[in-house]
């Protein structure tokens, strides 16, 4: 490890380009050469462009662009329907490829992931690159870019620069002459609300944060604007994790009650507190819940879990609440309850969630994330209990997890651990 160190890290960041149209195009040449959108609803219209080839691109068709705007823009364009086992299906073609040149592969979505390669491109680092995009355009047929740095942040901007089938080196003594020219929003890892916190303080741009004062920036921002000073000037100590993938897939919590208890109006109580608690984890990591699951530990300790695929990401409270109370009425066997539990599982970022929902969907959930965004600010500056429902007004513990030095406990931690993904 210090060995590596001393002479320096070689890291990859592999982006494969407009993948979900590039998956389609790959299995039906004939789409080759053509405006592609990928939508929902694409016979109805009323569906949202998932993306778009680049053929679509330059004819101003951009996610998450109404279907019907899209036509618009480019009259002969082809839509498909979202076919996600047919890309999940590529992306594990994608990594297997990968982890023929090294183990130290760490998945970051369907479609991107990094490689510390600095023991296995002992000779040329751009041939490597080269070698590796060959091959994901002649085995799978789909086309990448691939950003090589010293470290992760350095290579993800540097993959980012040529689209499509790019390969960008970006070394730190060029990161003053290519990076801090960029407005801060191009930057990975901030987005709209962190740039507009930085442009109140005078930042508008990436070297306007790598020297601005770090006490500052930590005082304003928390731990947060240090790590974003640290990365405008170059520095990112975070390794290369294969194990990172197993380690954020779930987001549960559970509550043990004072007694047991077998009042059904009671019991959605709890899973209402239980849900708000998981959905306000989930807005603060940004990401949607394809599956959720309960936790129904009775009075003899006998422990049942049951969990439901949603039709739709989900990430508010109140569908978590819908989803789990379903399950619970199907499952529970009228004894008395001792703990309860809520797991949203099979956790997608929100780019990737809207990408699934239609454009009423689309439009709902952006309406409710504001007033939910606005209800937690108002948590985060008065407490927890400031603005609550009736319905999760109770004296069992579950009103304890609103408490922001709770929030964070589990059922256990091997019980989010066995909810992990699966990769077939």
């Amino acid at each position: 490890m210090n060995h590596n160190r001393r002479k320096g890290r070689i890291i990859f960041h592999v982006d494969m380009n407009s993948f979900y149209a590039s998956v389609e195009a790959a299995y039906d040449p004939g789409l080759k050469g053509k405006p592609l959108a990928i939508a929902g609803n694409a016979k109805e219209r009323k569906g949202i462009v998932v993306t778009a080839s680049y053929e679509a691109r330059a004819q101003g068709v951009k996610p998450p662009m109404p279907l019907w705007e899209a036509k618009k823009q480019c009259p002969e364009l082809v839509v498909r329907k979202p076919d996600f086992e047919k890309y999940r299906k590529a992306s594990q073609e994608m990594f297997r490829i990968l982890y023929e040149y090294t183990p130290l592969v760490e998945p970051v979505s369907i479609d991107e992931g990094y490689m510390d390669v600095t023991e296995a491109a002992t000779n040329n680092a751009l041939s490597l690159a080269k070698l590796i995009q060959e091959r994901l355009v002649k085995e799978l047929n789909l086309p990448s870019s691939i950003g090589i740095a010293p470290n992760k942040f350095l290579a993800k901007m540097a993959s980012d620069m040529k689209k499509p089938m790019g390969i960008t080196v970006l070394r730190k003594r060029e990161i003053k002459n290519i990076l801090w020219p960029m407005k801060t929003q191009d930057m990975h890892g901030i987005g709209e609300k962190t740039a507009e916190k930085l442009e109140k303080y005078g930042i508008f741009t990436i070297g306007d944060l790598a020297q601005s004062d770090p006490d500052q920036l930590k005082e304003r921002l928390g731990i947060g604007g240090l790590r974003l000073y640290e990365k405008a000037n170059g520095i990112d100590l975070r390794p290369v994790d294969p194990d990172a993938v197993n380690e954020f897939k779930s987001i549960g919590n559970s509550t043990t009650m004072p007694e047991d208890i077998t009042d059904s109006a009671k019991v959605r109580k709890v899973l209402m507190n239980l849900a708000d608690s998981v959905a306000r984890r989930m807005r603060k990591k940004e990401v949607y819940a394809w599956n959720v699951q309960i936790t129904i530990r009775y009075h003899d300790r006998k422990t049942i879990t049951r969990s439901r695929k949603l039709q739709y990401p989900v990430r508010s409270h109140q569908e978590l609440f819908d989803a789990s109370w379903l399950l619970f009425e199907k499952y529970w066997t009228r004894e008395p309850v001792r703990l309860l539990g809520i797991t949203a599982m099979d956790l997608v970022e929100k780019d990737y969630a809207y990408k699934q929902l239609d454009l009423f969907s689309y439009k709902k959930d952006i309406k409710d994330h504001q007033l939910s965004s606005a209800v937690d600010s108002i948590r985060d500056k008065f407490g927890e209990s400031i603005l609550l429902k009736g319905a999760q007004l109770s004296k069992d513990r579950s009103d304890q997890l609103r408490d922001q030095k709770r929030r964070g406990t589990s059922l256990e931690k091997d019980f989010l651990r066995d909810n992990l993904f699966d990769n077939d």
